[in-house]
């Protein structure tokens, strides 16, 4: 897998951004992706020491429109935790 095809996106929310003051980041990730290509890539991309990665699985769910009933998509969270004293700054412009 491609360094680019792992990372999709961040996840900017209230909750991920109480953890950028402790070094944690929160990505939307390729579902085929394992913890060691993502701490692999993270590191690569952004130039930081990964302490951590936690990740977790979302399902879809299913959505009735009308008497149609379809699914959202399923998708990977990765909970990314950086060395102490390191910071994503790309990310801390944005929460400011």
């Amino acid at each position: 897998m491609h360094l680019t095809e792992v990372i999709k996106k961040p996840v900017l929310t209230e909750k991920s951004y109480m953890g950028h003051q402790n070094g944690v980041y929160t990505f939307l990730v390729d579902k085929k992706a394992n913890k060691v290509q993502i701490k692999k890539t993270f590191e690569e991309i952004f130039e930081v020491k990964v302490s951590s990665v936690r990740t977790m699985n979302y399902d879809g769910k299913e959505k009735r429109v009308g008497r149609f009933v379809g699914k959202t998509n399923s998708f990977k969270k990765a909970i990314i935790t950086l060395k102490a004293g390191e910071q994503l700054e790309v990310l801390n412009d944005l929460a400011e």
